[in-house]
Parts: structure tokens; C-alpha cells; sequence
């Protein structure tokens, strides 16, 4: 895909979402059941769609709410449920339906208060905490969020009781209730007025900020970043996370610059994404352009997605960390500077992650873990503390708590970048100087993605795809060493291909919220090697698809 003309620069007026329009089409615009594209589906990171293009609209909250509450009370979750919600256009709109489903359902909603935003990770850390002493029944949560996905895009995923993102089985469950209300024309549906709502002992308006922040020394050596002095400058992109900082900055006495205050739902101040899009993705350099600017002016510079599940580490002189080099790195300190954790913990990592991971964890005699795309096979490792650490190529991770103990079981944003800063505060060295040291250490890797548009029934056809569909016994002059449909480390289905040579290696599978292909290549000789490889490996997956 050709880099778009206007990459990294600030949006236009002609780039922007007509908001009140889009809100509009929120509520007046039908979904019609018999199209796919506008049925509930949830993907690996819960429902996403848009208003404009009838996949996100109230029908579906209203009904993936009901069908929330059918489930919780089937599965006998009887405590509160904790709603996140991030700044893009339709979050508010649709957390409103949500609440209006839920206290008619007579399930407790725990909202911040002030009409506040609410990140993933704190969400997810407030279930962990409220579960550790349930005596008024287990807790769980909804987050209204799109992720980093464009201004018009809208979304919604389910954390169940163990604090992170639900596993298939729920979702299906879910997706398949959610899709009868919608065939019923939302028929058995429970809805109160929001004005009600409001005044009900149903909504419940809370502080999570300050539980969040006073408990993020025990996890990260918040001290040591202190004593350090490190200036931290910070970027939330508009995100939900933006009033988190200045209290994390004056509870443990950080030097932190939030550099960018600006809560707009167009994302007007955002410099345009690769392929000419608003995308908050803070593992893109164009999207980050904004932060990069002041790279050489802070110790660090930090920028996080709007939900702030994810993470971008900036270094002075180097810029933009590729979120693999990271992963490498924070695995290597942390498993150095964790006294507390047992030999038997094990590393985390996604299928389609960077095999330096590989190299790190074998450096330390530590069992690694490669599983499908999707934060959810981390879950339970990270619920019963099996996994120090779960990470993805796409900047996502999370990982215990100083003492071995569960932190949260979802991606967090928030304690990636502030470990950054820690490894620097105690080390005395960038992230990107540390993984110069690991290159020299076991060689350069060449890593890149290629998101390219499928058909649905292309889609389909990765979930069925077999080893034997491979018929390839080469790729990029190299000899094929293994042809996986599902990955070594638990054995599930990935939901598309990964292909391994002695050389290199590349994995196909579409997108679970996107209509995208998404092909990922690495390589351990060069950068033509690499193209070779993605050349080759475009063709193989072609040919499967057959």
C-alpha cells in the first residue's frame, strides 16, 4: 500500500467525521439483519462498526446490552458492572444505551463520576480488585471503545469476571443472542429512560482514577522514576487516559508534560495515518508525528491509543520504538528486575510477534508461550499468574504485579509506558539502546506488516484453510520448515496460516473487526530477503485460497 501524500500531517477540514450528523445516523439508521456486514460480530476485540454504515447503531447496543445481561445472569454474575468508555463520537451515545439496558436489567453500573472517561486497563484492574473479596458477587465489565480505529468508528467489548477480554465461547453466545434481538426487532429487550437511569440506585458514579494511580507502585517502580528525575513527555491522543496523568504525576512526583490536552470526537489535531485516515495509532509514525516532534526535548516521550490499551515509546535521537523491539526489551528487564517472580512463570507472546521474543526468553532459560492473535489467550495465564507477561506485535501487553501477583488481565497502556521509563530510571539506558545491544547480541531482524482489503468470502475461507493447503515447499529460496493452522502453545486455531523457514517466517489471517488481510513477515538476513519473502508468501496464500 502507497504511502498517502499527506502522512503525518495534521487533518483538514475536508478530513474530518460530521459529528452530529454521524451521531444522528446513531440513532435513525436501521441495520438490516439479512446483511452480514450490519449484524452484531464480535471479532478478536469485541464489536466494532460504524453508524454511517449501519454496523454500529443503537439496535445493536440495545441488543448486545440485553444480551449482556442474559448471559451474566445464566452464568450467575450478580455483582456490579463496570462501564468503560473512550472519547470517540458514538462512545457516548452508545454507553448511554448501554446503561438504559442494564438498570432496566437491575444490574448495578459502575460509572466514573463527573461523566468521566475510563480507560480498558482500569477497567480490567477494578474487576482483578473487586474479585479478590466478592462479597457482593462477582464483577465484570463493558468498554465502549473502537480501539485506535478512525472517528466514525464505534465499538464494544465484554470483559467477564476474570477482568479481560471474554473468550470465544462468550462471545458467541453473546453475538448469537444479540443477533435474535435484532431479527426480533429487539423484542424482549429491557430498556428504561435514561433520565430514569440516572436517578435510579442502579447507576452508580465512582472515582477510578485514584485507586488505579495510588496502585501502580506496585507494579512499576514508580520511585526509582522519581529519584531519577526522568521527564516524560505525553501524548494521549485525545484519549481516555488524558486525566490520569497529571494525577500519576503529582502522587508519586514525576516530571510529566502532557503535551497534548485537546479531547475533540472529530480528532481534529490528529496528523493523518499511513493511508491518508485519522487513526490514533500510537505504533504509527505518521500518526505519532505530533509527539515525535518533541522527541529530543524529554528523557522519553509516551503516547497511548484511546482506549489506552496500547503503547508507543518514543527515545530521543532514534524516535518511534517498532512495538516488537519493545516487547523484546521489556521481557529482557523484566525478567532481570522481577525478584519476585517464579522460575516457572511463563512469557507470552502472539504468533505473529517478533522472533527476537524467542531469543530473549531462551537467553534466560525462559519458557515461551506463542498463541493466535488476541489478547484472550493470555487471560487465564496472567488470572492465575502462569504468565509473567502477555504481549502482542500491535503494541498491547500486560504483565504481573512486582510481587507475582496478578495486575490485570487485559492490555494496559499505562504500565508499558511507565516501565519505559523505569528501565531508563534504573539502567541508565533508552529501550532502543537496550534492543542495539540485544541486535548486536543475535543479529538483525526485518519485520513488516501488509494490511490489504478481503472479501468475506475470502474471509471465510482462512477459518477452514489447512497445512495441506500449503503446497509450497519453499519460501524465498529457502526450505520450508513448518506449515502451522494452529499455534504450539496451546494448540488453538489461529484462523489462518504461519509458514517457517531456518530464515525467516510470514502468517496470513484476515482482521476480526476489519474487513483486511493482514500478512506479517519477519526476516533474519535483509530487507530484500524480507520483500522476497512477503512476494512469495502473497503468492502461497493465493494459492491456498483457491
Amino acid at each position: 500500500m502507497a504511502t498517502h501524500k499527506r502522512a503525518g500531517l495534521i487533518a483538514e477540514q475536508k478530513d474530518l467525521v460530521n459529528i452530529p450528523k454521524l451521531v444522528s445516523l446513531y440513532y435513525c439508521l436501521t441495520p438490516d439483519v439479512n446483511e452480514v456486514s450490519q449484524k452484531v460480530t464480535f471479532g478478536t476485540s469485541g464489536h466494532r462498526g460504524s453508524a454511517v454504515q449501519k454496523s454500529f447503531n443503537e439496535m445493536h447496543i440495545l441488543a448486545i446490552a440485553q444480551a449482556v445481561a442474559d448471559y451474566r445472569k445464566q452464568a450467575n454474575i450478580t455483582g456490579k458492572l463496570i462501564l468503560g468508555i473512550d472519547t470517540h463520537a458514538l462512545s457516548q451515545p452508545a454507553a448511554i444505551s448501554v446503561v438504559e439496558v442494564l438498570v432496566a436489567n437491575q444490574i448495578s453500573v459502575v460509572v466514573h463520576q463527573n461523566d468521566g472517561f475510563t480507560p480498558t486497563p482500569v477497567v480490567s484492574h477494578a474487576i482483578i480488585c473487586a474479585n479478590k473479596s466478592p462479597a457482593e458477587g462477582l464483577v465484570d465489565g463493558l468498554i465502549v471503545t473502537p480501539s485506535h480505529n478512525p472517528p466514525q468508528d464505534g465499538g464494544i467489548k465484554y470483559n467477564p469476571p476474570h477482568g479481560g477480554p471474554a473468550e470465544g465461547e462468550i462471545t458467541t453466545w453473546v453475538e448469537n443472542r444479540a443477533n435474535q434481538y435484532l431479527a426480533s426487532q429487539l423484542d424482549g429487550v429491557k430498556r428504561v429512560s435514561y433520565a430514569h437511569a440516572v436517578e435510579s440506585q442502579y447507576l452508580l458514579e465512582q472515582d477510578l482514577i485514584t485507586p488505579y494511580v495510588e496502585d501502580l507502585c506496585n507494579v512499576i517502580d514508580m520511585q526509582a522514576i522519581a529519584d531519577a528525575k526522568i521527564r516524560l513527555g505525553i501524548d494521549p491522543l485525545g484519549g481516555s487516559g488524558i486525566h490520569y496523568w497529571t494525577p500519576i504525576a503529582q502522587h508519586y512526583g514525576i516530571d510529566i508534560t502532557v503535551l497534548n490536552e485537546k479531547v475533540d470526537p472529530s480528532f481534529s489535531f490528529m496528523p493523518l495515518d499511513k493511508d491518508g485516515k485519522i487513526r490514533m495509532d500510537c505504533s504509527s509514525p505518521y500518526a505519532m508525528a505530533g509527539l515525535l516532534a518533541h522527541k529530543d526535548n524529554f528523557d522519553l516521550c509516551l503516547g497511548n491509543d484511546p482506549d489506552f490499551d496500547r503503547h508507543g515509546i518514543v527515545c530521543p535521537g532514534s524516535g518511534l520504538m517498532n512495538p516488537n523491539h519493545f516487547l523484546a526489551v521489556a521481557i529482557d528487564y523484566l525478567l532481570t528486575h522481577r525478584p519476585n517472580w517464579t522460575e516457572q512463570m511463563v512469557i507470552g507472546k502472539t504468533l505473529v510477534s517478533s522472533a527476537m521474543i524467542d531469543k530473549v526468553c531462551a537467553m534466560h532459560n525462559k519458557q515461551m508461550s506463542e498463541v493466535p492473535v488476541g489478547f484472550k489467550w493470555f487471560v487465564e495465564g496472567l488470572a492465575n499468574s502462569d504468565f509473567a507477561f502477555g504481549g502482542e506485535e500491535s503494541a498491547g501487553a500486560a504483565f504481573l504485579r512486582t510481587d507475582g501477583s496478578t495486575w490485570c488481565t487485559d492490555k494496559d497502556g499505562f504500565i508499558l509506558c511507565l516501565l519505559a521509563a523505569e528501565m531508563l530510571a534504573v539502567t541508565g539506558k533508552t529501550p532502543q539502546q537496550r534492543y542495539d545491544e540485544l541486535e548486536v547480541q543475535f543479529g538483525k531482524s526485518f519485520y513488516q506488516r501488509i494490511d490489504s482489503p478481503v472479501s468475506l468470502e475470502d474471509k471465510a475461507k482462512f477459518s477452514t484453510i489447512s497445512a495441506d493447503a500449503i503446497v509450497a515447499d519453499t519460501l524465498a529460496g529457502d526450505t520450508i520448515l513448518q506449515k502451522l493452522t494452529h499455534a504450539p502453545g496451546n494448540g488453538a486455531a489461529i484462523g489462518g496460516i504461519k509458514v517457517v523457514t531456518e530464515k525467516g517466517w510470514f502468517a496470513a489471517r484476515p482482521s476480526g473487526t476489519e474487513a483486511l488481510f493482514k500478512l506479517y513477515g519477519e526476516s533474519f538476513v535483509s530487507l530484500e530477503h524480507l520483500t522476497q519473502l512477503l512476494k512469495d508468501a502473497q503468492q502461497i496464500v493465493a494459492a491456498a485460497l483457491r
